[in-house]
């Protein structure tokens, strides 16, 4: 995987390199999600696919990522440790490119959900940024029952969000294989839970890391907007398929959202709610703030 840098409201697109005749380019959207399973998959028309970008999209978010292309050498988005980490750490090293074109959000106005079961999904109004909270509640004693909040910035996401690795239990683990999928998955890309037991010899990096992926996962999935979101997402128990189903109600619903310029006192504040759009001011370095892009 390579990532490149991109003009304004390119947006996030993925790049299948190695087919003939240059690839096919893939734009990270709603309207590309070809399935939601067990993650997230971008098709274009043709059926040519990415799968599970919600890692990557997810650190794209968290660190302010607006315009870039994911070059790909093949169908699926490198596992790296499960987490997002390594994607974030390894933009900040590149370093981004401010753009003259202020970033632009979607601000929620109303609440919609969606319930299946035991599983709830919702997204309504917030005041300040991204607020996600997200609830499980699993059989294996190792997981149980977790619970996580978090108001979604850059320092909250690399100390809090981004290190989360994705997880699954061993007898899912054997069934995916006997199957011929998750062929390339092991204990050095995920955790592993057998009943009360967790099988990676390294332990959990936070108490509650199996939920923080959860939240992970939906800030990756919600950056499928293609813009920041001013809203509140609350996740019970649900899956990638569950917020699709919720932000397909939402955008039915034009009444639901509006886009918004941003802005901030200063490189680090929260987003701010304001009654009519505002620039989005980096008050420290005294110009409009660019969208960001890798380079």
């Amino acid at each position: 995987m390579r990532l490149h840098p991109a003009g304004p409201d390119t947006g996030i697109v993925f790049k299948r390199v190695d087919l003939i005749g240059g690839g096919t380019s893939i734009k990270a959207t709603w309207a590309n999600i070809a399935d939601s399973r067990m993650c997230t998959v971008l098709a274009d028309a043709n059926g040519i696919s990415v799968a599970t970008v919600e890692h990557l999209m997810s650190a794209f978010c968290g660190l302010e990522i607006d315009n870039a292309v994911v070059e790909l050498n093949g169908p699926e988005v490198p596992a790296m440790d499960g987490s997002a980490a390594p994607f974030a750490f390894l933009i900040e090293c590149a370093g981004v490119a401010e753009l003259d074109t202020p970033r632009r959000a979607m601000r929620i106005l109303k609440q919609h959900s969606h319930i299946q079961g035991s599983k709830m999904v919702a997204l309504g109004p917030w005041p300040d940024g991204l607020r996600v909270d997200f609830h499980i509640d699993f059989r294996a004693q190792a997981i149980g029952r977790q619970s996580c909040s978090f108001t979604v910035s850059r320092d909250t996401f690399k100390t809090e969000i981004s290190r989360a690795r994705t997880f699954g239990l061993l007898s899912d683990v054997t069934a995916l294989r006997e199957a011929g999928l998750a062929r390339g998955g092991s204990l050095s890309n995920a955790i592993v839970v057998d009943g009360d037991r967790i099988l990676n010899e390294e332990g959990l990096r936070h108490d509650n890391e199996f939920v923080r992926h959860k939240a992970l996962d939906a800030v990756g999935d919600l950056y499928l907007t293609g813009h920041p979101i001013i809203g509140h997402f609350i996740g019970r128990c649900s899956s990638h398929a569950d917020t699709a189903r919720l932000m397909r109600q939402i955008y039915a619903d034009r009444s639901c959202w509006e886009m918004v310029d941003m802005w901030q006192e200063s490189s680090h504040a929260s987003w701010l709610d304001q009654g009519t759009p505002l620039a989005f001011v980096d008050t420290v370095r005294g110009k409009t703030r660019r969208a960001a892009t890798v380079r």
